[in-house]
């Protein structure tokens, strides 16, 4: 079968082939395009289909994406009824990234047609952490792109991300992150960093939950949960500190060449005394990993709080919820930079590579659609029918 064209894949009348309102493509029909229309060779929303679809074909860099593009020309001139007989060179594909759309925008319309996909519903765990994109560093700088995304571990969706201002840190743009979310219902986790109180007021106050591990940054919530799981120590025999509410669940994993062991105590005396907002449950949590062959042990204990009660939230629902929030290492950040080769893309330009990392996103949620947890086995199967993935692009999501 040629691949080279629509084939038979695509839906078709006598007007040519069929594009679903609330498409892909027509979303990037919407966007506003800022170039001159004196001049203009191709339309913005063709340009971002052909990036997209070469992206989930394999390619991840501009010249790769252009060349793949191009020796593809027919797919695209008999689809979208092109006039000219050539496709963008690669450096247009940077100039019409930088010059012809906001990033804002193309993050706001990412984000709407993700969080429209079937998958999102079902999930409830919304987790917050940045990645640097280490192309956009110069030589000799530590500094480049840093963006703060919003991730749902159980879909493999990043709903949105922001990108964080060099003077500031992830806590100066997580507050924008929040508030541009439908909080009612979720829970929000992020590591110590984000252990902040008013991130904590504006989740609670959305109708959300928030699980936070707690550390220096927050020296006198830290000290009163340590107290609160310090040993007993009794002054006279006989005599002790009466009862406890702990709670307590465990759980034994094995893989790698190591057994890890995760034992997570709750109590909920914290929240009388305590003045962090919507406070509910603090939580002590023992990680304990043993190598087999060389019988290493090590031993590490991260604290917590949440605002999740006890009746909502279980230490072994809490132990969940802190395990899967580091979903987003490998579900994301690890994908972006492995199988997209985000990192390696060495675009220097903040305003491209904000662009292209928008799109990532975008091509990660539609390789991962359907419950599809492997996203480079997906590629392949884009590189060999490419025609599949127009069809994907054309059509609403299902």
């Amino acid at each position: 079968m040629d691949y080279s064209t629509p084939a038979c894949t695509l839906a078709r009348d006598a007007d040519g082939v069929l594009i679903d309102v609330g498409s892909l493509y027509t979303q990037f029909a919407a966007l506003s395009d800022r170039r001159h229309r004196r001049g203009l060779r191709y339309p913005l929303p063709v340009v971002l289909v052909a990036l997209v679809l070469a992206k989930l074909a394999g390619e991840d860099k501009p010249c790769g994406i252009a060349e793949w593009v191009q020796l593809r020309k027919e797919l695209f001139i008999e689809t979208f009824g092109l006039k000219h007989a050539s496709m963008p060179h690669h450096t247009s594909y940077r100039r019409i990234l930088r010059d012809a759309l906001a990033a804002d925008d193309l993050e706001r319309m990412a984000s709407e047609f993700l969080t429209g996909l079937p998958e999102v519903g079902r999930n409830v765990q919304i987790t917050l952490d940045g990645k640097t994109v280490r192309g956009t560093m110069a030589f000799g700088q530590t500094r480049g792109l840093h963006l703060l995304a919003a991730y749902l571990p159980g879909a493999g969706i990043a709903l949105l991300q922001v990108e964080v201002d060099p003077r500031t840190s992830e806590i100066g743009a997580a507050p924008q992150v929040l508030k541009m979310l439908d909080l009612q219902g979720k829970i929000v986790t992020g590591d110590a960093l984000l252990a902040q109180r008013e991130l904590s007021l504006i989740i609670g106050q959305a109708g959300g939950d928030y699980v936070w591990t707690v550390k220096d940054n927050q020296p006198r919530l830290r000290q009163d949960i340590e107290l609160r799981f310090a040993p007993d120590v009794t002054l006279v025999p006989g005599f002790n500190t009466g009862p406890t509410d702990f709670r307590t669940a465990r759980t034994v994993n094995s893989g790698h060449g190591r057994i890890e062991i995760r034992t997570l105590v709750t109590s909920s005396a914290l929240k009388e005394t305590s003045d962090w907002p919507y406070l509910e449950q603090v939580f002590k949590l023992e990680r304990e990993s043993r190598i087999r062959v060389s019988g290493v042990v090590r031993r590490d204990v991260v604290y917590g709080v949440t605002s999740l009660t006890v009746a909502e939230a279980s230490p072994a629902r809490l132990l969940e919820l802190v395990r899967g929030h580091w979903g987003i290492e490998n579900g994301l950040h690890y994908r972006r930079d492995v199988t997209l080769k985000e990192d390696a893309c060495r675009v220097k330009d903040w305003t491209v590579a904000h662009a292209l990392a928008i799109l990532n996103n975008l091509v990660l949620g539609l390789l991962l659609r359907g419950g599809n947890r492997n996203a480079a086995r997906a590629r392949r199967r884009y590189a060999a029918h490419p025609d599949e993935g127009l069809a994907l692009l054309l059509r609403c999501p299902t």
